[in-house]
């Protein structure tokens, strides 16, 4: 069957769309555009190629008269995204008898005989499909080689090797249309990010053949570095080749150098003229296209030609500078280059990574809970670490899982390594809170505490001291030292998120606890603190005991008495957080966790508590059993401890007034400190903590006879808390929604124990996504939606705000921004990615795209 035209060629005025030819094809028309050599070329769009699929051909004499006489030709795939890929280019299409006949006389026996074979052996393999070791042509390369190729060509199709070019093209053509259309091919582009139904074009061109008697070859040329962004000229250049023949392993003496080299031959002093245009065209890219490109161009005979022009392959550092560079040349805007750079890419800036391109021996795998990579030595207790450290040794700590007890030895180690756990265990969100590498739910591990040993998957057993890397961006655990990329955090990354905070239109604040948390939000311009765990300050020696004191006081003057030890050094934490954050808000959220966490569960622990205590070990025993629950992260925690032991939050209120005056009376900013009572459910709760609260800050204005004021809001994470949002919002100044906890509510989820089969429930589709990784907007997005709108109803000035891990996610962000919330805060290392995710979605709202070439 014949179809109409079907094709079109290549001009400047010719109707050529990127959504109906592909990338290739409207890259090729902007170089024509720009008066470069490129050869003749017809664009056959996706309607036509899938046509072609099914066996319905355009019309190939008509195509092949754009050639004129006798032609050799190239077809490529020109898919919508070149990230897409698509199938193999084919060279040399038309080569036949005649054919190589005539190129001997124009172009000499060698070159002649390498493009017949090269034609014949991509021929056979990618349309004939033949087995590629059958057409391994050895020397000699002469006629007789030809002979044998075709030989074996027969033989194995019971067919002479086609000498019509029409044939040939339209078989290259089928090929090629139908190899897109196979399942293998539509599963790979899916991987990639293409639509199932996603389109492929084809581009047919005049060969430049690359071959002759006078200088000839193939190369490519960019202007950049691909690892630096750094401007820089780079390329190969091959003599007598075709293609990105160049960019293969090549033999070293037909390598010609670009630019003027004293180790060799150059391309710069044989053919300046050549050299000058390709510089020139390489100027006309980078402010015309707007873009860094690598051009790929062939010498014929000393003449110049450019085949193609694609985006340089560049790592996530060099296409921020890249993006900057260009915007401080005025080629693009800055929200274009705020648009170019994909949040999550920054993550590989912030933190050391893995080299990619090195060794790597994965022992073990899990959830990569927290990016970034470090190397040192292992050890399997808070304490081993601590040691360490001390010693100035760089350890890992490898735990079954991560409790409050092991902050200190987080804070000691390099990075974290867990059993269990899922993305908001304990250790994932402590480990992203300190920028420190993590994995977690290393389930393919088996961890012997008492031998102080890592057995691996296959056998192989890891041993306390020895040398492991955590990979924390790819999820796995390497045997000893791995090739390591530097953090670059310099001028351009500054920069960039300059013009992104320019664009953004919600807030983003950092959760911190500690001061050296408070001092990373600042550095990554976090506009204040979402959420302080203050529990999180309590696991010092010196405080952990006093603590226990409290637990195991009978009246409440024995408490306060015991927590009277403890109020000075949470002023001193609070003092510190003011002065860092130079009067930007800062949430303090009031104590949270159950008593039992404080308490040794092993007999040893329990005998030295009753030997610090001076008690039985009995009555240790009693008190750890009575305050033991089924299920303690829905027992006595948050508000209801607060509630059922108010000293405690009488002190921490006490300590944040105090703290409050001191840092203003130090020279400080005013501070206006933002106080979040925990997991309430009902308005009440907050009535009776508000009334307590106020009641102390009266007490601190009189005994200090100065004036301050604050501000008490609620931190939504329990589904009641969303449903009465009306209610409680009449007493709160700010709503906060912690998503970790009211997702685990919300699913009836443990989020420390749902890494174990969650992966198999996401690969399965009962869920599209870990709801502790990407916020659920349909379920626990809800609920927010209610509960924004329900508190705003009963109190439209209440700010609006998450502080769950969710903060950090370009889709949550999006969530947040539809659903009118002020600001989102997330782990200081993730608060880089938040503002630039922000910016994207301002600036797309206002209509600035992505407007650049898409090869």
């Amino acid at each position: 069957m014949v179809l109409n035209k079907g094709f079109v060629e290549i001009t400047p005025t010719a109707s050529i769309d990127v959504n109906r030819h592909g990338g290739r094809a409207k890259c090729l028309q902007r170089l024509i555009r720009l008066e470069m050599p490129v050869p003749t070329t017809v664009a056959l769009d996706f309607a036509t190629v899938h046509d072609i699929s099914q066996g319905t051909l355009p019309d190939i004499g008509m195509m092949l008269a754009s050639f004129g006489d006798a032609p050799l030709l190239s077809v490529r795939p020109s898919s919508e995204d070149p990230d897409w890929g698509g199938p193999s280019a084919i060279l040399n299409i038309g080569m036949n008898d005649a054919t190589y006949e005539r190129l001997i006389g124009t172009h000499g026996e060698v070159a002649a005989t390498a493009l017949y074979l090269r034609f014949i052996r991509s021929y056979a393999i990618h349309v004939a499909r033949l087995d590629p070791d059958e057409f391994e042509i050895k020397a000699p390369m002469d006629p007789a080689a030809i002979k044998r190729a075709q030989a074996i060509y027969e033989e194995e199709t019971d067919e002479p090797f086609p000498q019509d070019t029409a044939t040939q093209l339209s078989n290259v053509l089928r090929s090629m249309a139908r190899a897109w259309e196979g399942t293998t091919a539509r599963l790979l582009r899916e991987a990639r990010g293409a639509p199932a139904d996603a389109g492929l074009g084809l581009v047919v061109q005049a060969m430049a053949i690359g071959f002759g008697r006078n200088m000839s070859g193939s190369g490519v040329i960019q202007f950049v570095n691909g690892q630096t962004g750094e401007r820089q000229l780079r390329g190969r250049y091959l003599c007598q080749s075709q293609g990105r023949d160049a960019l293969g392993d090549p033999d070293a003496r037909a390598i010609m150098y670009l630019a003027r080299d004293d180790r060799g031959r150059s391309i710069e002093d044989e053919l300046p003229q050549v050299f000058e245009d390709l510089k020139r065209y390489g100027d006309l890219c980078r402010n015309r296209l707007r873009e860094e490109m690598q051009i790929e161009f062939t010498l014929e005979n000393e003449r110049l030609y450019i085949l193609d022009a694609v985006r340089v392959q560049r790592t996530s550092r060099a296409n921020l500078h890249i993006a900057v560079q260009l915007a401080q040349d005025a080629i693009i805007s800055e929200n274009e280059a705020v648009m170019r750079v994909p949040p999550r890419s920054l993550t590989e800036l912030l933190h050391s990574q893995v080299d990619p391109d090195g060794p790597r021996d994965a022992f073990a795998s899990g959830i990569a809970a927290s990016p970034g990579a470090a190397t040192g030595k292992v050890v399997f207790s808070s304490r081993a670490a601590q040691a360490s450290a001390a010693q100035d040794e760089p350890c890992i700590l490898v735990r079954r899982e991560t409790t409050p007890e092991d902050i200190r030895g987080m804070h000691a180690a390099e990075a974290v390594l867990t059993e269990r756990g899922g993305i908001t265990s304990h250790a994932a969100v402590i480990a992203r809170g300190l920028g420190l590498p993590c994995v977690v739910g290393a389930s393919n591990m088996k961890l012997d505490a008492k031998k102080r040993e890592i057995v691996a998957a296959d056998g192989r057993v890891i041993r306390e001291g020895d040398i492991i890397t955590i990979d924390g961006s790819a999820g796995e655990a390497l045997i000893g030292t791995a090739r390591m990329l530097e953090p670059e955090l310099g001028e351009a990354f500054q920069t960039l998120l300059a013009w992104a905070d320019n664009a953004r239109d919600i807030g983003v604040r950092a959760n911190a606890d500690t001061p050296a948390d408070a001092a990373k939000a600042r550095m990554f311009e976090a506009e204040g603190i979402g959420l302080a765990r203050t529990e999180h300050m309590f696991f010092d020696h010196d405080r952990l005991l006093a603590m226990r004191e409290m637990i195991f006081a009978d009246t409440a003057e024995d408490r306060r008495t015991a927590l009277e030890r403890i109020e000075p050094m949470q002023r001193a934490d609070f003092r510190e957080l003011f002065k860092i954050m130079s009067g930007l808000p800062v949430t303090i959220r009031l104590f949270d966790p159950p008593l039992h966490e404080f308490l040794p569960q092993g007999r040893e622990g329990m005998r030295e508590l009753a030997d610090a205590l001076d008690i039985p070990v009995s009555d240790v025993t009693r008190r750890v059993e009575a305050l033991s629950e089924f299920n303690p992260m829905l027992g006595m925690r948050g508000v209801r401890l607060g509630i059922t032991v108010p000293e405690i939050y009488d002190m921490q209120a006490r300590a944040i007034f105090e703290a409050t005056i001191e840092a203003t009376d130090e020279g400080g900013a005013p501070v206006v400190p933002e106080i979040m009572i925990p997991l309430v459910s009902a308005k009440r709760e907050v009535e009776l903590v508000k009334a307590r609260v106020d009641a102390v800050a009266a007490a601190v204005r009189i005994e200090r006879g100065v004036d301050f004021t604050y501000r008490l809001g609620v931190m939504v994470e329990t589904p009641r808390a969303a449903l009465r949002a009306s209610e409680i919002a009449q007493h709160a100044a700010f709503l906060s929604f912690g998503t970790n906890d009211l997702t685990q509510m919300t699913y009836g989820l443990s989020r420390d124990d749902a890494g174990r089969f969650m992966g198999r429930y996401v690969q399965q589709q009962v869920y599209p996504e870990d709801p502790f990784h990407m916020l659920d907007v349909e379920g626990v997005g809800e609920l927010l939606q209610m509960g924004a709108e329900r508190g705003r109803s009963a109190n439209p000035d209440v700010t609006l705000a998450i502080c769950g891990e969710h903060g950090g996610n370009p889709e949550s962000i999006a969530f947040c921004r539809k659903a009118g919330f002020d600001y989102v805060s997330c782990s200081p290392f993730r608060v880089p990615v938040a503002r630039l995710a922000a910016a994207h979605l301002a600036i797309l709202d206002r209509g600035v795209g992505r407007a650049r070439v898409t090869r």
